[in-house]
């Protein structure tokens, strides 16, 4: 491959992969009940924690929870009651309910809040 062809690849690539980026979300709990949360990208096949883990959140508590995601990346919030998951907000623990109010768009150095609201 000449110079020039590995240059040109080169570019290409970088101008076509997704920039990451850091962002949080501060998720509010003001259920009586524990409530666990995932967020799932709706652009790729992640979710934040991952590994079959979830962000429980105490009842009253709050948490931030920070993430890398790709520049621009649609993120739904899923959350239910720890130990009930009939009972969700958001995208639901399984990532298939619809909703209009529960994704972001993840842009650098930028904190959502989300409130779980009874």
């Amino acid at each position: 491959m000449t110079l020039f062809r590995m240059a040109a690849f080169a570019a290409l690539v970088f101008a076509t992969s997704a920039q990451a980026a850091d962002m949080a979300f501060f998720v509010k709990n003001l259920r009586k009940e524990a409530v666990a949360v995932e967020l799932f990208s709706r652009d790729r096949e992640t979710v934040w924690p991952g590994n079959d883990k979830v962000f429980l959140i105490d009842p009253g508590s709050q948490k931030s929870v920070p993430l890398t995601c790709n520049q621009g990346e649609r993120i739904c919030y899923g959350a239910w009651v720890d130990g009930n998951d009939q009972i969700s907000a958001g995208v639901g623990p399984d990532n298939d309910q619809p909703c209009d109010t529960c994704c972001f768009i993840c842009v650098e150095h930028s904190t959502e809040t989300i409130d779980l609201v009874p």
